[in-house]
């Protein structure tokens, strides 16, 4: 039975006792004191929590979007670029439909308009796993009454008419021709301010991100074992802490180590990172400069591909490959490695010696 009392600044406290569970919110309104404990009191005959009114208000799925938003920051687990991104796509396609009209046939046809704007497989495959993880997060923590069930099976169809699926491998390699073209031109372009040519052996050299090169730091540079620390490297399982030590030699054809010298003899100011520029500046200059040369199809991602596969080409184990690279097993770590078949020869002829 609900309970209504008239407060002394004019809005309404109602309380709700039922069943042995309790609930109490307050209004401005008695009608709207009124409706909400009816609605309590059905939830809790149906063996439900009573949603808070606040809650219960959110009628649009752009509104639910919000509410993860501020969950996952309340706890100190913000979203990421990529996350942040993929909400932000969510929030202009999807975020003024109601969430009683998100059924099956409404996220159809948002994979059709998905896929005619360009998004392949895998990207329309995240896209509707995050639609179902803001409705799973506002059925799970807050007791709204929403079904996962209608996305489960608009996977299914999207599947089915080829638009959700599995991503085509990437195995694009640069050649040795292209990487040398690449740094002379950089080399010999004085109007270039960030050292790419150094960036691109670096990267070749260690196969790390662009971002965790430009982060890289003095200050966690161990000269002695000639080891790099990098400070919470990307894991989908640790979005923060994830810090791993890595080796800079010269097992790629490149010498991680006499770069990193060469920028120490460069070094004028206070700033700790070893490459102090902006990662995305980086990137920009690199397709560029692949625009200016005629090498088509290649990204500076590619150039970790190349680093990793040129570790297995040196001989090294998968797990040895990993201190490296940061991969947590083969199959992670499988996507990224494309061995030339001729590297058989060299492999052959050290073992072989």
């Amino acid at each position: 039975m609900a309970t209504y009392t008239k407060l002394s600044f004019g809005s309404w406290r109602v309380q709700v006792r039922r069943k042995g569970r309790y609930a109490s919110e307050t209004f401005l309104r008695r009608d709207d004191a009124r409706r909400w404990a009816t609605d309590a009191e059905r939830q809790v005959d149906r063996g439900e929590t009573p949603t808070k009114s606040r809650i219960a208000r959110l009628k649009t799925f752009g509104e639910l979007i919000d509410l993860h938003i501020d969950d996952m920051c309340d706890v100190g687990k913000s979203p990421r670029r990529s996350k942040a991104a993929a909400l932000d796509m969510l929030q202009r396609h999807l975020g003024k439909c109601s969430i009683a009209a998100l059924d099956r046939e409404r996220l159809i046809r948002f994979g059709r308009d998905r896929a005619a704007q360009g998004a392949g497989p895998m990207t329309l495959g995240i896209d509707i796993g995050f639609v179902k993880l803001i409705l799973a997060h506002a059925a799970a923590v807050h007791g709204l009454p929403i079904r996962v069930e209608p996305i489960d099976m608009a996977r299914i169809a999207l599947k089915r008419l080829g638009l959700i699926g599995k991503g085509n491998q990437r195995d694009r390699r640069p050649t040795q021709d292209e990487l040398d073209r690449l740094i002379a031109h950089f080399d010999s372009n004085p109007r270039q301010i960030a050292p790419v040519s150094q960036i691109i052996r670096f990267a070749v050299a260690t196969a790390m991100r662009q971002e965790e090169i430009c982060k890289a730091r003095w200050s966690d540079l161990e000269a002695r074992t000639r080891m790099l620390l990098i400070r919470d490297r990307k894991d989908p399982r640790n979005k923060s802490g994830n810090n791993q030590r890595i080796p800079l030699f010269a097992a790629t054809g490149y010498d991680a180590w006499a770069i990193v010298e060469e920028q120490q003899a460069r070094r004028s100011n206070d700033d700790d990172r070893i490459f102090p520029f902006n990662h995305r500046s980086v990137g920009t200059a690199f397709h560029r400069g692949c625009i200016d040369l005629s090498i088509h199809d290649l990204h500076f991602h590619d150039l970790r591909h190349e680093g990793t596969s040129r570790l297995f080409e040196a001989g090294f184990t998968i797990e040895q490959v990993a201190l490296v690279t940061g991969h947590k097993d083969w199959k992670m770590l499988k996507r990224y490695t494309h061995l030339k078949p001729e590297a058989l020869h060299a492999l052959l002829a050290a073992r072989a010696a």
